[in-house]
């Protein structure tokens, strides 16, 4: 069914019926718009991710307000709560405890059934970590895919790695200082080398952001035990390489192995390059390669003394 909503961008007066989705501050209290205040400050109830989270940032701005909790373990029942009471006419602020509701947030569920229930629902646009980070990354902006938080069962996170390989588009991620080295050194394995860039702490007091490859970025960390704040972490698209087969890989490994005796370390950093793959995997060919070629040599070595 279609709908239409036609709003009069000079009205400021909070309106009954009406779900707001407010958008808040991700570190610094003052990352906050001015029309954002005035909805939180007139709504007949706040649905907060954490009431006493929200609570202090209120009490900041000098805003009393009815708060109600809604998160991610209380949005069923929360939810058909709120529809009833827009229905009969109250207007409703949505908040996360940072950041714009619904991006790795809850109140999806929210939203799609006050579509479904045909209730106004009106957009207060403000912060994101997502587009913050971005912005301030240096890579391509023009097209960019927003991952969030991946699943916390390895498996599961693997093959999400595994299905965006090959995305050409900027990757953004969002990840707890306790997984984070994890999944830079999962990132590098089925990903490969790629730029990335490593947010935290944005706009607050110790904002953070660290530039360079998975291993430069990890190298930083690893000198930093009881890493804290939440991490906005992107990564740059696949871009393409010279054609790779693994036959082509082992050929042009034998024969730099043979040919020109290169370290391995030094060869796996130039074929991992070449062909778009992680050095530890061309590293772990090389060897087993080389290890070939050495028991070759040993037979034939046995043989000729036997002879």
């Amino acid at each position: 069914m279609l709908s239409i909503l036609l709003m009069d961008d000079t009205a400021s007066a909070v309106i009954p019926g009406t779900l707001y989705i407010v958008a808040t501050p991700i570190g610094n209290r003052d990352d906050i718009t001015l029309r954002a205040l005035k909805v939180l400050k007139d709504v007949d109830l706040i649905a907060a991710e954490d009431t006493r989270h929200t609570g202090r940032f209120l009490s900041f701005h000098s805003i009393k307000a009815n708060l109600i909790s809604y998160h991610e373990h209380n949005e069923r029942e929360r939810t058909l709560d709120l529809i009833d009471r827009l229905k009969n006419g109250a207007s409703i602020a949505l908040v996360t405890n940072a950041g714009t509701p619904l991006l790795s947030d809850p109140g999806y569920r929210l939203v799609k059934e006050a579509v479904a229930a045909e209730v106004n629902i009106v957009p207060i646009p403000g912060v994101s970590a997502a587009i913050t980070a971005l912005c301030v990354s240096g890579l391509p902006t023009d097209s960019f895919i927003f991952i969030g938080f991946c699943p916390k069962k390895n498996q599961k996170r693997l093959d999400l790695l595994k299905d965006i390989d090959k995305e050409k588009r900027t990757l953004i991620f969002y990840e707890s200082p306790k997984r984070i080295i994890r999944f830079l050194e999962e990132t590098l394995d089925v990903m490969g080398e790629r730029y990335c860039v490593l947010t935290r702490e944005l706009t607050k007091l110790h904002e953070e952001i660290i530039r360079g490859i998975q291993t430069e970025i990890l190298y930083a960390l690893k000198q930093r035990p009881g890493l804290k704040g939440e991490i906005t972490l992107l990564i740059s698209g696949y871009e393409e390489k010279d054609n790779y087969s693994p036959d082509i890989l082992i050929k042009e490994l034998t024969e730099s192995i043979c040919e020109h005796n290169t370290p391995l370390p030094v060869l796996a950093k130039q074929k991992a390059e070449k062909f778009g793959l992680s050095k530890k995997q061309v590293y772990e060919e090389a060897l087993k390669i080389k290890r070939g070629i050495s028991q070759n040599l040993h037979s034939i070595y046995r043989q000729n003394i036997k002879i």
